[in-house]
């Protein structure tokens, strides 16, 4: 029998009881058609899950006991912010849900100067909305029990300005720097800039290096927007992380 793994918006406990919210009763119960006492596990993001089970599945309504809590031990020793310049199509999309799978901590989406995606107030609300729910279910299907944090695109420079990581790093494939030569933050703590299709311009890298942001290369083959994440995500777990 398959075990639906859902997020649920809600204070979870063990023993307590739920009124499943619309979206979440339409997919168990409309989508995939389960049945009253079916089994579940579910998570609300603060890390861990929950075993339940399904309850009073009503034309409109259902219901789940949570269970048991069970603890997660699977987010990354590295928490890595990406700065993740936006990207056409679903290349944005495909970059959210792969770097959630490889261990992301949060996201940030930028605008750059050969950035081709224009957004307006409204546009940026429900991409956004968009995004964090491509970053829900991946960490759904991964077995995440913590759903990284997708923000609202700011410019690069002000995130550069700002960025208070404590190891920064730029993807460039211009440079020699290599990721092991450095050495590893006490804290953990790591913000990596990625360009758009396009690159980042000679400036926007100067002035990522004039704010501490060390320019790295990740080997000699020039990596796409949407698979650089993936790579250096992988890489940082590699050498530093959780991945053997």
């Amino acid at each position: 029998m398959r075990i639906p793994r859902v997020f649920i918006n809600l204070p979870l406990s063990e023993n307590s009881s739920h009124s499943l919210p619309d979206s979440t009763f339409n997919h168990l119960c409309k989508v995939l058609r389960l049945k009253s006492e079916h089994p579940l596990i579910v998570f609300n993001g603060e890390g861990g899950q929950y075993n339940a089970t399904l309850k009073n599945v009503e034309k409109r309504s259902a219901e789940i006991l949570v269970g048991n809590f069970i603890e997660l031990n699977n987010e990354s020793p590295i928490k890595v912010t990406i700065g993740q310049t936006l990207s056409r199509g679903e290349r944005m999309d495909y970059a959210i849900q792969k770097s959630v799978e490889a261990g992301v901590y949060a996201i940030q989406p930028l605008f750059s100067e050969r950035c081709e995606v224009k957004l307006n107030d409204s546009r940026i609300e429900k991409r956004v909305q968009h995004w964090q729910q491509i970053a829900i279910s991946a960490a759904e299907q991964c077995g995440r029990g913590v759903i990284p944090k997708v923000h609202n695109p700011i410019a690069l420079t002000e995130w550069v300005s700002n960025c208070k990581e404590t190891l920064k790093l730029t993807l460039h494939h211009h440079t020699k720097k290599e990721l092991t030569k450095l050495q590893q933050p006490a804290d953990n703590l790591v913000a990596i800039l990625i360009g758009p299709e396009g690159g980042l311009t000679e400036e926007e890298v100067k002035f990522s290096n004039n704010h501490n942001f060390n320019s790295i290369a990740l080997g000699p083959r020039v990596l796409r927007t949407e698979t650089a994440p993936i790579v250096i995500l992988t890489a940082l777990n590699v050498i530093w992380g959780d991945i053997a």
